[in-house]
């Protein structure tokens, strides 16, 4: 049976290759969802992906997850320096997560420097663009082989 891995993109993810491209690069959501799909292909991962601006489309995602996934692989956007609800859903399913982003956030603003997921998430990966969510998918294929 193969190990399934949810991944979650949040606010403005949607708007990669308009957005910043200074920051983000001229990649689109859908090139890195596409190489995502690959890799899982051949690292013999199931993989769902979803993509929310809004807070509580993720928190759902998250509760649902519980009932299908091994492994989430969360951007979770802004939300990361806001919100309560979203790392409460994490410790409440109780699954690994992967908390990524695709900028170095300690060299950006300052409040861009406090997650509020990084206590509850196994690692966190960032920096390295769309590669990010690359290696967080190999890294949630380690959790899964142990």
């Amino acid at each position: 049976m193969k190990k399934r891995v949810l991944v979650l993109h949040g606010p403005n993810l949607n708007l990669l290759g308009l957005r910043e491209p200074e920051i983000y690069g001229n990649f689109k959501l859908e090139d890195i969802d596409r190489e995502l799909n690959q890799l899982a292909g051949e690292l013999e991962l199931e993989l769902r992906v979803v993509q929310t601006n809004h807070e509580g489309e993720l928190v759902e995602a998250i509760q649902k997850a519980r009932e299908w996934a091994n492994v989430i692989i969360i951007n979770p956007a802004a939300y990361t320096h806001t919100s309560v609800a979203i790392p409460d859903a994490l410790k409440a399913v109780g699954l690994p997560a992967i908390e990524v982003h695709l900028s170095n956030v300690y060299a950006r603003e300052e409040f861009r420097h406090r997650s509020y997921l990084a206590g509850v998430v196994r690692g966190r990966i960032l920096g390295f663009g769309p590669d990010s969510y690359y290696l967080a998918l190999r890294a949630a294929q380690t959790l899964l082989s142990k």
